[in-house]
């Protein structure tokens, strides 16, 4: 066994040439690293010699008294004795003290003082450190020359020290063997771990040589022709020059078939043009005759081999089945997942049958038709049964050339026709040869003709069924495809549709409960803006997109020839929204009959909304209302407007000059956040100007601030001109929202009016009951003036009652009004608080029937307060008015 091992490890084995390889790496790796080391330790002692050379010479030059030493009478005295002494203790072999001519002072030789330096002294007596390398007389060595400064900094001499290189090296010299014991060492190791490496590398390869790999060839010949998958090896030319067994047999190779080329054997055109073209592929499958063969080929020279290409066959006729199969699975799969994410992304009825066609088309059908009854295009529910008219709302195809019916088209479906069999069971059909059906036919003759002409030929039809409610029918046509629909595709397609018929039911519900939500909503809203002489006014409403909103916005007249401009947003969408919305414009309304101040307005909304909060709060739901609301008083009289806002973003006021503002004006929370009380600001509005109230849906989105809204608004309104209200709202919603808002958006343009000074007339009334004559004389003189004649008697009982008030429970100042407007209102003010209250006097009662006179005279009358007091009104309307 020794004799075996000695013999097989030797310079002809491979394991023998890598031991032999790897020593003489390492020796030469071990010599390259001594003689750096070597080399590495004499730069070392130089260096450190110059280093000392030059740290003794400096010392010494530096010490003090050398300087002066050389200015003395006999220098040597007293240098030598300490240039000696730092010469012992430095270590190093002299120090040499000169003069300016290069004599020596000192030297460890003292038959060597007073002779010449020898040395480059020169550049040291210009200020300058000089070190040289010499070879002396004991050696190669190093010497510094530094020079020597008195006080004043003038080089009176120089110093010399020097050093051997041999002192210095000393050390690493008697650390040399063992560096190389060192290096020995280190040979060693690396021989044995040569060793060991070769060692496994034998035992790897056997120790093979020619005998042994031909045997090995042998062995692998037969495996290559055992194996139960063809090999081919192609030379680059396309000559065959392998084959095994299998190969022959898969590809029916003849038996002279290698070293003849590929395009010679009689395979077929496609196994020919893949073998011979040398492409690289992997498990690609190549019809053989009856077989299925998957193929990979590799080129030979990856490796610096010779050029060519090795194939390898495998049979994959029975997986190639079960491969179809599985491919079928997980295209319906595929499908089935695309419907599941593509079907019913919007909940529009008519957009989710589109839908449906999207996703079938071409991975299932070549062309897919959507009828769905007329009443689910309304939100309804239809009546069971194929009676109900139906109407096309998709249709899809590979070719719009077809000529099934297009959308829009109204189908009725006849009886004893596949639709209405299929319409009126719910269950869904398969016709695989329509050009024999002439059931099918019997809907429409003549087009059913053309379909066949266009090449449809197989049709499934499934209706349309969601939580028992028979929506419409859906038709799968294949034309260009040559195989018909089995009972696979008539599965596949009932799973698609179910999907389909849930979303388009769900679009239907929303959009019924969306059309009361709509109806809701404006019915909630304004219908027409009430008469009055203050503004003239025009809106918008805008509802959003998606949902229902709680914008609103109003007119509201009030006593005076005054009136109340308003716009709020409640916060969210849908019923609620719309729910709370309303019940904040009817309070609004009955808060504008109290006249309250608009600061007192939206207190009393505040505490509306809190309570409506409450109500939910005890209902289970915890979410906030919130909402905003600015109201507006203008008074074409005094041309002044009182303005309070609660969260709502500020008016614009567009001036009769053209230029648009944003008057300051105090910034109060939303509605329904409580404990911060309102304010409200006053704004002077010449005659001609425009005041636009908003919503914040106008001037705020996802993709601008509230900021950048205001200022494009302000555009839109310079660029309208001196519009009127109506073309003022037609050019700011096309500057501001063209493509429609994610929002609903409330807008409100007032043009205000003055009420002409000769319209108004008015007095002070002394606090004395003689005045009262003087009030009905003056009354009868202003309505002679303005012809009206016919109210002189009620005007003057209604005037003389509220008079008599003011005088006997008010205090002073009295003052008289009359407004010529749509009608006569007659206005009484005092400086008192009091408020009267309408009574019925009892018959033996003296007094307390004025305010009933006055209620019986006019058409309307009541109370409103102001910071000075009160006003006490009443209005008639004018004859024929």
């Amino acid at each position: 066994m020794a004799r075996t091992k000695a013999r097989r490890f030797t310079a002809r084995s491979l394991a023998g040439q890598v031991f032999a390889l790897q020593v003489l790496v390492v020796v030469l790796l071990v010599l390259a690293a001594v003689l750096a080391l070597f080399l590495q330790s004499r730069r070392d002692s130089t260096e450190e010699a110059t280093s000392r050379s030059v740290a003794v010479a400096q010392t010494f030059a530096d010490s003090p008294g050398t300087a002066a030493a050389l200015r003395a009478p006999d220098p040597t005295a007293v240098l030598q004795p300490s240039a000696e002494a730092a010469r012992r203790d430095s270590g190093v072999d002299f120090v040499v003290v000169i003069n300016t001519d290069g004599i020596r002072y000192t030297h460890p030789l003292p038959d060597r003082i007073g002779k010449k330096f020898v040395g480059n002294y020169q550049p040291a007596l210009q200020g300058q450190v000089v070190t040289e390398h010499v070879n002396g007389t004991i050696g190669p060595l190093v010497q510094a020359i530094v020079p020597v400064r008195d006080g004043s900094g003038a080089i009176v001499g120089a110093v010399s020290a020097g050093i051997t290189i041999s002192k210095v090296s000393g050390v690493v010299e008697r650390q040399l063997p063992l560096l190389l014991g060192a290096a020995a060492a280190a040979l060693a190791l690396a021989t044995v771990g040569a060793a060991l490496a070769s060692r496994r590398l034998l035992h790897q390869t056997h120790g093979l040589g020619p005998a042994e790999m031909t045997r090995m060839y042998e062995h692998h010949d037969a495996v290559l022709h055992a194996v139960r998958e063809g090999v081919l090896i192609l030379a680059a030319d396309g000559t065959l020059l392998l084959a095994n067994d299998e190969a022959r047999r898969l590809l029916d190779l003849p038996a002279d078939a290698e070293g003849r080329p590929v395009a010679g054997l009689g395979l077929d055109r496609a196994a020919t043009e893949l073998l011979a073209s040398g492409r690289v592929v992997s498990d690609e499958v190549l019809p053989a005759g009856a077989r299925q063969l998957v193929v990979s080929t590799r080129p030979t020279d990856r490796a610096g081999g010779p050029p060519g290409t090795v194939a390898t066959l495998r049979d994959a006729t029975e997986l190639h089945v079960l491969t179809a199969h599985a491919e079928a699975a997980r295209r319906r799969l595929t499908l089935l997942y695309e419907a599941s994410v593509g079907i019913g992304t919007t909940l529009d009825v008519t957009r989710t049958a589109e839908e449906l066609a999207e996703v079938a088309v071409p991975g299932f059908a070549d062309h897919v038709t959507v009828d769905l009854a007329e009443p689910v295009l309304r939100g309804e529910e239809p009546a069971p049964g194929p009676d109900t008219p139906m109407r096309r709302v998709a249709k899809g195809g590979i070719d719009d050339s077809v000529p099934l019916y297009p959308v829009g088209e109204r189908i009725t479906i006849l009886p004893a026709t596949p639709q209405a069999w299929n319409l009126g069971t719910g269950r869904a059909g398969l016709q695989s040869d329509l050009g024999t059906s002439a059931d099918w036919q019997s809907q429409d003759p003549e087009r059913a003709r053309q379909v066949l002409e266009h090449g449809v030929h197989s049709v499934v039809r499934v209706p349309l069924l969601a939580r028992g409610v028979q929506l419409g029918l859906a038709k799968f046509w294949r034309s260009a495809r040559p195989e018909a629909f089995d009972q696979d595709d008539l599965s596949l397609a009932e799973e698609i549709t179910a999907r389909a018929a849930v979303c388009i039911d769900n679009a239907r519900r929303y959009s019924r409960e969306h059309a009361t939500a709509v109806a809701l909503q404006r019915s909630l809203l304004p219908g027409a803006l009430p008469e009055q002489s203050a503004v003239e006014a025009a809106y918008r409403y805008l509802p959003a997109q998606a949902g229902v909103g709680g914008d609103w916005f109003d007119v509201i007249p009030l006593p005076g020839a005054r009136v109340a401009l308003v716009v709020g947003d409640v916060v969210g969408h849908g019923l609620h929204a719309a729910a709370t919305m309303g019940r904040l414009r009817t309070a609004v309304h009955n808060f504008a009959t109290l006249d309250l101040p608009p600061d007192e307005l939206l207190g009393h909304l505040d505490e509306l909304v809190a309570r409506i909060d409450q109500e939910r709060e005890g209902d289970g739901v915890v979410e906030v209302t919130g909402a905003s609301c600015l109201y507006a008083v203008y008074d074409p009289v005094s041309l002044r407007c009182s303005v309070a806002r609660a969260g709502h973003p500020p008016p614009a006021v567009v001036h009769p000059d053209g230029t648009v503002s944003y008057p300051e004006l105090p910034a109060g929370p939303p509605l329904g956040v409580g404990g911060m009380p309102f304010a409200a600001g006053e704004l002077t509005l010449e005659p001609g100007s425009r005041l636009v109230l908003y919503t914040d849906g106008l001037v705020e989105d996802r993709g601008r601030d509230i900021d950048e809204g205001l200022a494009l608004l302000a555009a839109a309104l310079q660029a309208a001109g001196p519009a009127e209200p109506e073309e003022t709202c037609t050019a700011v919603l096309a500057a501001m929202i063209p493509g429609g808002s994610a929002d609903d958006v409330a807008l409100l343009v007032a043009r205000t009016r003055a009420l002409p000074r000769s319209q108004v007339a008015e007095w002070s009334v002394p606090a004395e009951a003689s005045a009262v004559a003087g009030v009905r004389a003056t009354v009868a003189a202003q309505l002679a003036s303005w012809g009206l004649e016919e109210l002189a008697f009620s005007t003057e009982l209604i005037l003389s009652e509220l008079v008599t008030n003011a005088i006997r429970y008010g205090s002073e100042p009295i003052r008289v009004r009359l407004l010529l407007d749509r009608g006569l209102i007659c206005e009484v003010s005092d400086s008192s608080g009091t408020s009267p209250h309408l009574r019925y006097a009892a018959a033996t009662d003296e007094g307390g029937r004025g305010l009933f006179l006055v209620a019986q005279c006019s058409e309307h009358w009541g109370t409103r307060y102001t910071e000075t007091g009160k006003v006490i009104w009443a209005e008639q309307h004018l004859q024929g008015g």
